[in-house]
């Protein structure tokens, strides 16, 4: 079987799984085609990850699902291109496809949207619940003081029967009316803890759990935000992409709770090397990517050289172990955000800058 074959779907069973794959349906009630076809794309993706040798990721699941069933025809149509080229499919690839998908930031703006949107919805909500409060509380302190008058007697040509009735009718409202203020104030601190949490939950969506440095996410919405901004300032603004070298033989020869912390500690030295002047986030896997505000290219290649180098100086030890890690080196890829209107630009330049770095041989940085 070809490569092309292996990545293109029959005409049967492709079709099929594509269409029958992603709707939820009662047990049992798949049928043994829909079976079959769902078994033969997670063989297809068990074999691709095999052959290739890549990580099994939920980036990389979602990516060559999306492919190999044909789900997503252009990410298809790379798979087939890149393979008729004879050019590796590897984990460095498939992180630029993940990248410099044109649609992530769509995909990212529709949930801030959709987030913006819930938090107004609470905001109005606990208004609506205060007034309410404010209106039935002015209600409730006029209804108790006719209930007052009513029980000294200061309406004294109602008979006996008659103003016993209209105690007890006023004495129900009232009562009824402090449950309903209880209610909406509890609904009022619901709705604000609510907001609270919200607030949390958006914070900690923007933060990389392992290395608590902002995530793919939050590097995405700053660049848009800090790219008008430098444009409205005449500034320059420079990004760049920075790969540890060499990390899947950290992790094959000391395991991955170890390439974790080597991770951690790349990335607490780029923060802490970086500056005030400077955006660090991880933008997945063993890659790191930067912001520099204000620093032309040149300005941004020094420092970030000086982040390089001062990493490859040390020494780490594996402390479980006590076996040292080695040399701890990354390569980068710069470039300057030239066109406002189209920041992604500079993005795929410093991503073909960081190939560079790797094929030159590393532990270097490459400026486009």
């Amino acid at each position: 079987m070809t490569a092309i074959s292996r990545l293109a779907w029959s005409d049967d069973v492709g079709a099929n799984a594509a269409h029958d794959a992603s709707p939820v349906l009662e047990e049992g009630s798949a049928t043994p085609r829909t079976r079959d076809a769902r078994s033969d794309l997670l063989n297809r993706i068990a074999d691709f990850i095999m052959r290739h040798d890549l990580d099994v990721t939920s980036a990389n699941l979602a990516v060559l699902c999306n492919a190999l069933s044909g789900s997503n025809t252009p990410l298809a149509e790379a798979f087939v291109q890149r393979e008729i080229s004879g050019q590796p499919i590897d984990q460095r690839w498939l992180n630029t496809l993940v990248r410099l998908d044109p649609d992530a930031r769509d995909r990212l703006a529709e949930l801030d949207a959709l987030m913006d949107q819930l938090e107004y919805t609470l905001i109005r909500f606990g208004q609506t619940a205060k007034s309410a409060v404010d209106e039935t509380h002015d209600q409730r302190g006029a209804l108790d003081a006719q209930v007052g008058e009513l029980d000294a007697g200061a309406l004294g040509d109602m008979s006996a029967p008659e103003m016993s009735c209209v105690i007890e009718l006023s004495r129900t409202m009232l009562s009824s009316i402090v449950r309903l203020e209880n209610a909406m104030v509890k609904s009022q601190e619901e709705a604000e803890n609510l907001r609270e949490n919200l607030a949390k939950a958006r914070m900690e969506a923007d933060i990389d759990h392992l290395t608590r440095l902002p995530n793919r996410r939050a590097f995405e919405r700053r660049l848009t935000t800090v790219t008008a901004q430098a444009h409205a300032k005449g500034e320059p603004l420079c990004v760049a992409f920075c790969d540890i070298d060499h990390f899947k033989d950290i992790n094959d020869r000391h395991g991955h709770e170890a390439g974790d912390r080597i991770l951690c500690a790349v990335a607490s030295t780029l923060n802490r090397l970086a500056g005030d002047d400077c955006f660090v986030a991880r933008h997945g896997g063993e890659e790191f990517v930067l912001l520099f505000y204000g620093l032309s290219k040149d300005a941004a290649l020094d420092k970030l050289n000086g982040v390089r180098r001062a990493m490859a100086a040390k020494q780490l030890m594996n402390r479980e172990t006590g076996r040292p890690f080695g040399k701890l080196t990354f390569s980068g890829g710069l470039a300057e955000v030239a066109d406002p209107n189209n920041p992604r630009s500079a993005l795929a330049r410093a991503d073909a800058a960081l190939y560079e770095a790797k094929e030159a041989g590393r532990n270097r940085i490459v400026a486009h």
